[in-house]
């Protein structure tokens, strides 16, 4: 069989345009890139939304031009009020915004001759020593391409059973103040200043991007979504009755749901089929950033498919002991035995803000790991810890919830 590629990149977000262009880059070694064909959505509704994506990385990055924003320190309001206002060292909490993403990346792949397909793909399966795409083009005509390798970052139709299961939901507005009214020196990674679910958490997010312009954000960890009259009611509370903001007017909004959960994300769903993205795991459970692990998922990938050597022997993006720390976190938070206002305010008042950062990315080692373990509620994560065996990997995930 003649291959249209020798790898196809199904969808064209964070993960599938990150692979692409670090598959397609050329090398300063010299040697040939693998032929890749990216396969887009048409437009409609399997695009993604707009939407902002928050990572954190020390130095300069290879987004820095296309930053909405960026921070080199982090504010935590406890839930009685107390700041916790933290330096970030070598680290900047960076803000980045999807369609600068996408264009940015769009120019990459025109310039290394990468093919974009559009195409609603319907099934992606193993075929002949390789792997075949089908769908439809945009004009409702079939269309198939086939590939030796295919890397796929579609959400999963059904996720994994896992024995704890949370969203993290939010809805966020673009505030601009009629005078200046936001701190452009530090983000507001969380506020708890808000009422509290009985189980779970809800906390503000302030990304200030002038003084009188910001992200603001209401989030929760919870089992279910809320309405958007429920999300909206929050985010008019915190602006005005916690933040303090009388004249303001919003500008546009964004709404999403991330999957928070202990299930283990198949890694390949074929011989030649691998997933990439949240769909292959790279979403923290705990904390549900995802940007930086895809970019260090597709470093990964794209060097081993130019040496020739299989996905298989890529590690996952979090490691054991990460997943296993973040089950018992989810545990703790689910049960309710554990105030997660209270735990985070502890270890960002009682840590540098860095190794906290770099606790949440899964980078700290196992003695970091154990003394950062040392400064949450040991009691009832001893016992959640304990519990876990017990337990069968069969919640379903959470509903979304009302629209």
């Amino acid at each position: 069989m003649s291959w249209d590629a020798d790898v196809a990149v199904v969808g064209a977000g964070a993960a599938g345009l990150s692979l692409a262009v670090a598959l397609a880059r050329p090398s300063p070694a010299g040697g040939g890139a693998p032929r890749v064909v990216v396969v887009e959505a048409p437009p409609g509704p399997l695009r993604s939304p707009e939407r902002t994506w928050c990572f954190w990385e020390a130095g300069a990055g290879p987004y820095d031009g296309q930053l909405a924003g960026g921070w080199d320190r982090l504010r935590l309001y406890a839930p009685d009020g107390a700041v916790i206002d933290r330096p970030l060292g070598p680290m900047r909490y960076k803000m980045l915004r999807s369609d600068r993403f996408e264009a940015v990346m769009a120019e990459r792949l025109g310039a290394y001759g990468v093919e974009v397909r559009r195409m609603a793909v319907e099934s992606v399966h193993d075929a002949d020593g390789g792997a075949v795409v089908r769908g439809r083009d945009a004009s409702g005509a079939p269309s198939v391409l086939r590939s030796g390798l295919v890397f796929d970052s579609r959400p999963p139709g059904r996720p994994p059973a896992a024995r704890t299961a949370l969203l993290q939901h939010f809805r966020g507005w673009f505030v601009r103040s009629a005078r200046p009214a936001f701190d452009t020196a530090a983000a507001t990674l969380m506020d708890f200043r808000l009422p509290q679910p009985a189980r779970g958490l809800a906390f503000g997010y302030v990304l200030p991007l002038t003084s009188r312009e910001a992200l603001v954000e209401y989030t929760q960890f919870s089992r279910r979504a809320l309405s958007r009259a429920a999300y909206d009611g929050a985010l008019r509370h915190y602006c005005t009755t916690v933040l303090g903001l009388r004249d303001y007017t919003v500008t546009g909004s964004e709404q999403g749901v991330i999957p928070m959960s202990d299930g283990v994300h198949p890694r390949r769903g074929g011989r030649r089929v691998y997933f990439i993205g949240a769909a292959g795991g790279a979403t923290r459970p705990s904390t549900g950033y995802t940007f930086a692990a895809i970019q260090r998922q597709s470093r990964h990938l794209a060097d081993a498919v130019r040496a020739g050597r299989s996905p298989d022997r890529v590690p996952p993006v979090h490691g054991r002991r990460a997943r296993a720390m973040d089950a018992v976190l989810l545990r703790a938070l689910d049960t309710g035995r554990v105030d997660g206002g209270v735990l985070f305010t502890h270890l960002f008042a009682s840590l540098p803000a860095e190794r906290v950062l770099r606790f949440l990315d899964g980078a700290t080692s196992a003695r970091e790991d154990f003394g950062i373990g040392l400064r949450t509620p040991v009691r009832p994560m001893l016992r959640s810890l304990l519990e876990l065996p017990l337990l069968r990997r069969s919640v379903p995930a959470p509903g979304p919830g009302p629209r």
